[in-house]
């Protein structure tokens, strides 16, 4: 526990200055926090981090990430984007299978290339949202923030009916119910107080809602995928915590589900 402790104020003294400077400093940051994910699958599935699928998958995640706007400048012709830098890093994943014989299958491709865009995804939407404002990405972060660590409190405290067990034993549906309920809860009484986002209280509270229940979903997903492969936790760059994908696994798909909702305008 005091591992875990000294890892999160560590984190957080380097994490909330770099989000609330925002800009380019944040995009660098994100950008490292998602080759690192993106390091974590590639170990997962025994591919070596010096190789041509591992650099596909890493220039796959730098392009997803980056914003819209970068390619949107005279340097790139008008037809080069993101999407059409991923498909054609998904023909090279293809293309790969035919010439690497039986040490890269479709499978191996179909796996890192969907790693790519799951983890390219959430971190773009992450950097939209801090562009978008604090005040957005913020809701986003403490709805999940909330509803994990109060699904842990009132798991332990009143926890009887197991919310997966195959996946995650530890969780219970009462954890599941009180976190969410909490993060609503405190978020709207917050943002309704102070008016930093132009929702009325109904409105925040369904999006508390989505992405709180959303959040425990994408927490669930990295549980199965870790029990696929066989790992207890994704990395250890995190003393007591594991790896990004562990700390990040909620946000990752809470962030592009704040897009669809309209919240990153």
């Amino acid at each position: 526990m005091k591992t875990r402790i000294i890892t999160a104020v560590v984190a957080l003294l380097v994490f909330v200055p770099l989000v609330i400077i925002g800009k380019l400093p944040l995009l660098v940051l994100t950008i490292l926090l998602g080759m690192v994910a993106m390091s974590e699958v590639l170990r997962m599935t025994h591919t070596l981090l010096v190789s041509f699928e591992a650099t596909i998958s890493y220039i796959g995640v730098i392009a997803i990430i980056l914003p819209k706007n970068f390619w949107l400048n005279d340097f790139w012709p008008s037809t080069v984007n993101s999407q059409t830098v991923i498909y054609g890093l998904a023909f090279l994943f293809l293309a790969r299978t035919v010439f690497a014989k039986k040490s890269f299958n479709f499978q191996d491709a179909g796996t890192l290339y969907l790693a790519m865009v799951y983890i390219g995804t959430g971190f773009h939407y992450f950097y939209q949202a801090d562009y978008r404002g604090l005040p957005v990405l913020f809701f986003g972060l403490l709805t999940v923030w909330l509803t994990d660590s109060f699904a842990y409190f009132v798991g332990k405290a009143f926890g009887q009916h197991k919310l997966s067990p195959r996946l995650s034993p530890n969780k219970t549906w009462e954890g599941s119910v009180g976190g969410s309920v909490i993060a609503i809860v405190v978020v709207v009484i917050l943002y309704v107080s102070t008016g930093w986002l132009e929702y009325n209280a109904l409105d925040l509270a369904i999006f508390a809602l989505i992405l709180s229940l959303a959040g425990q979903i994408g927490d669930l997903i990295e549980s199965a995928l870790k029990r696929h492969f066989r790992v207890k936790d994704s990395g250890r760059i995190l003393p007591g915590h594991g790896g990004i994908l562990d700390r990040f696994d909620s946000m990752l798909v809470v962030m592009p589900l704040m897009a669809v909702l309209g919240m990153l305008k």
